[in-house]
């Protein structure tokens, strides 16, 4: 993958699940749905994500340590000419990471890596509570344009 400063940026791999559980429950969203790291189901959804050639999970890893991650996925579509298009999700940067460019650097790789793809659009959905998120992506260039809608189905 590719040098990112003081992060590297790869794959993540299998033994990454527990880390990156951890970031996705380390706020006032994540902590309310996310479970013990070492559950089975976690791996499960590893595995599915690593077979797919339109999904690429990614940690940030500093000293060893895996300190971010977020999950690219590849959209096709028939809109804008049948052009493919990335969405960024869960995007995380442990606590102790953060503060030092760390996730800046992230998303210009996940653009970067969009645009090696040939996809025509990267877009990426922020929980309405997340008013630094959303500070952060205004300020990287991301325009908030569409209104977003979920339905939970458990």
């Amino acid at each position: 993958m590719q040098q990112s400063e003081k992060a590297l940026l790869r794959a993540a791999r299998k033994e990454d699940v527990p880390a990156i559980v951890a970031m996705l429950a380390d706020d006032h969203l994540g902590a309310t749905r996310e479970g013990d790291p070492g559950d089975e189901r976690y791996l499960a959804a590893f595995e599915r994500i690593d077979a797919n050639p339109y999904d690429e999970l990614i940690v940030a890893e500093q000293d060893g340590e895996v300190v971010g991650t977020m999950q690219l996925t590849y959209l096709a579509g028939l809109s804008r000419l049948g052009a493919e298009r990335c969405q960024i999700e869960a995007v995380r940067v442990a606590a102790a990471a953060r503060g030092q460019g760390l996730g800046g650097r992230m998303i210009a790789w996940a653009v970067d890596r969009a645009r090696e793809r040939g996809c025509a659009i990267v877009q990426l959905t922020s929980d309405k509570s997340r008013t630094d998120a959303h500070r952060f992506y205004d300020n990287l260039g991301f325009t908030a344009s569409h209104e977003g809608y979920k339905l939970s189905l458990s």
